[in-house]
């Protein structure tokens, strides 16, 4: 870890089906970080009826998006259960230039900063064909549906890949090609955290 950092805060990007979760779960054994994904912060806090999850609960059964501050709540009860970590590798956030900026004042209070964006680079029809394979045994209906995932990637690169610019205009992005076996794809990002920690 470098002397100006308490700890590595690594994002880790890409699109539905780029294979950010399964790259995430290696990392976080191989280089003891914590991986946070925002999904199973929600399951978490819905599952467990917890006060930041009937926040949520509230805006989602009126088909409103969670305000930012809450998600944020989340993530900050995440962060400080686990200080013994090296760092966090974050899997699903942040999705939006205003999370993006939330997440950094959240982080500089902390003395901290996000130290690299992550982004794996998979072409349109490599993600269509690893989502409808994964459809077949992950029980999601967005993962059988062809149009449904094709929206999905519209919806990313529409959405989300300003995320990328925005840490790209700090000189914190970085691609990394997100083809190939899933060894090869975690031998490419390792090379690229051990430079960074």
């Amino acid at each position: 870890m470098k002397d100006s950092q308490k700890r590595v805060n690594l994002i880790l990007f890409g699109p539905p089906g780029s294979g950010k979760g399964t790259q995430a779960k290696m990392l976080e054994k191989k280089f003891d970080l914590l991986q946070i994904s925002t999904g199973d912060l929600f399951r978490y806090e819905l599952g467990n009826n917890t006060p930041l999850g009937q926040k949520a609960r509230s805006y989602m059964d009126k088909g409103h998006l969670v305000p930012d501050e809450i998600t944020i709540a989340m993530l900050k009860r995440k962060m400080d259960q686990h200080n013994d970590v090296v760092g966090y590798i974050l899997d699903g956030f942040p999705r939006t230039i205003a999370q993006c900026e939330a997440f950094d004042r959240f982080l500089d209070d902390r003395g901290e900063a996000v130290n690299s964006l992550i982004s794996l680079i998979v072409d349109d029809n490599e993600l269509v064909t690893r989502l409808l394979e994964r459809g077949k045994t992950s029980g999601r209906a967005d993962d059988a549906n062809e149009a449904v995932i094709k929206n999905r990637i519209d919806v990313y690169k529409n959405e989300t890949s300003p995320v990328y610019e925005y840490y790209n205009n700090k000189g914190l992005s970085v691609e990394i090609p997100g083809v190939g076996k899933i060894e090869e794809i975690h031998t490419r990002l390792s090379e690229m955290i051990t430079n960074i920690i």
